[in-house]
């Protein structure tokens, strides 16, 4: 029988739904790595790489958003396959990332050259065969030009991506590819031209900073200022492998904006404290009584890797409120967590952490796009 007590949430609920039905809710994740020791943890008796372990405990979370982002930060050059510092990934890491339920692949980051042009280019065939959407790096020039801005329509809403890079780890591209880096004269023209193909919501997505630092740099600051002054509704970036903090304010016109300055690693190898998880960001679009699209809220959720601590076990994606299996990676978990709450306690403006269980939130997505039908 249900309670009185719990009949009155779930009316509260239903009411806050029914009246913001034209919603659309996009969620960010970080920097998808693959490091030789997840390769190694991939790999099957066959000689392939099986991931379907990797992402499961998020692929609810991630397939139930209206949209869903992540930083590709590897390319997919084809065998021989290596980590770090000459990343790449099978195509089953790609394929993977799609099935747990992500649309877009961000590609503009300083290891998308680390097989060189080929790599680069292979890359974007594997990710248009699969059927993942990508912006940041083309096969030419003039894909370029025709590919950007990158547009989707988002239960209605019209929304632009834009993807930049700082550099290439001095790599430098050859004149038949084309890579996004840093350029804020480039910046304005794509966001004007995002505007004028009907964008009602433009995203910048910036591979910058300095790794490790839980902080963002001045330049970040300034930069992330620029974009927003040029029109951008969202920058969202990411680089540093360690999340910083995050800010929903209004712009120079009075929008209300997000800027993300790291959401940290997604999935990686990495050890270190700080390195082992990082946050996804959700945002949720809305329109005002005059029909005009804004960002309305934010809030961000912590997601840890469990590293592989006997033969056969993967790297998994948990969700980091999630008690690991055991005493030694429950205390890295924990380990994370205070240190990813601390920043974002004392520096987030407005974004709070959700702490709604994930099959919660799945329940909630699928209530909202019942009542917009």
């Amino acid at each position: 029988m249900i309670s009185p007590a719990s009949i009155i949430p779930l009316l509260v609920s239903l009411s806050s739904l029914l009246l913001s039905a034209d919603e659309a809710e996009i969620i960010f994740a970080g920097d998808a790595m693959q490091h030789q020791s997840q390769l190694n943890a991939a790999r099957t008796p066959g000689g392939g790489f099986d991931y379907s372990a990797c992402f499961s405990a998020l692929a609810p979370y991630i397939a139930s958003a209206d949209y869903a982002v992540v930083n590709l930060e590897c390319p997919l050059g084809g065998s021989p396959y290596a980590g770090y510092p000459m990343f790449c990934a099978p195509d089953a890491y790609a394929e993977a990332l799609r099935d747990a339920g992500f649309d877009l692949a961000l590609t503009a980051n300083n290891h998308m050259l680390d097989r060189r042009d080929r790599g680069l280019r292979r890359t974007v065939t594997v990710l248009d065969s699969i059927g993942l959407s990508h912006t940041g790096t083309y096969a030419s020039p003039e894909d370029r030009a025709s590919e950007v801005p990158f547009m989707a329509d988002i239960n209605g809403f019209r929304c632009a991506f834009l993807n930049y890079t700082y550099g290439t780890n001095g790599i430098t591209p050859g004149p038949g590819v084309a890579i996004d880096y840093i350029d804020t004269l480039r910046m304005r023209a794509d966001i004007h031209a995002a505007r004028a193909a009907g964008a009602e919501i433009v995203t910048a997505c910036v591979h910058w900073g300095v790794e490790y630092r839980l902080l963002p740099e001045p330049s970040q600051r300034r930069l992330a200022s620029t974009l927003r002054a040029m029109g951008a509704d969202i920058v969202m970036g990411g680089h540093p492998h360690v999340i910083q903090p995050m800010e929903l304010t209004p712009g120079p016109d009075g929008r209300q904006g997000l800027t993300v300055y790291s959401l940290g690693n997604f999935i990686s190898g990495m050890r270190t404290a700080d390195t082992r998880g990082g946050a996804i960001a959700s945002v949720t679009l809305r329109r005002d009584s005059l029909g005009r699209a804004y960002v309305a809220d934010a809030a961000y959720r912590l997601v840890f890797t469990l590293t592989p601590v006997s033969p056969g076990e993967n790297f998994r994606l948990i969700p980091a409120e999630q008690p690991a299996p055991d005493p030694l990676r429950n205390d890295q978990r924990r380990e994370f967590v205070r240190r990813a709450d601390e920043v974002f306690s004392r520096h987030n403006i407005s974004v709070p952490r959700d702490s709604l269980p994930i099959p919660g939130i799945v329940r909630r997505r699928a209530l909202r796009r019942a009542l917009q039908l």
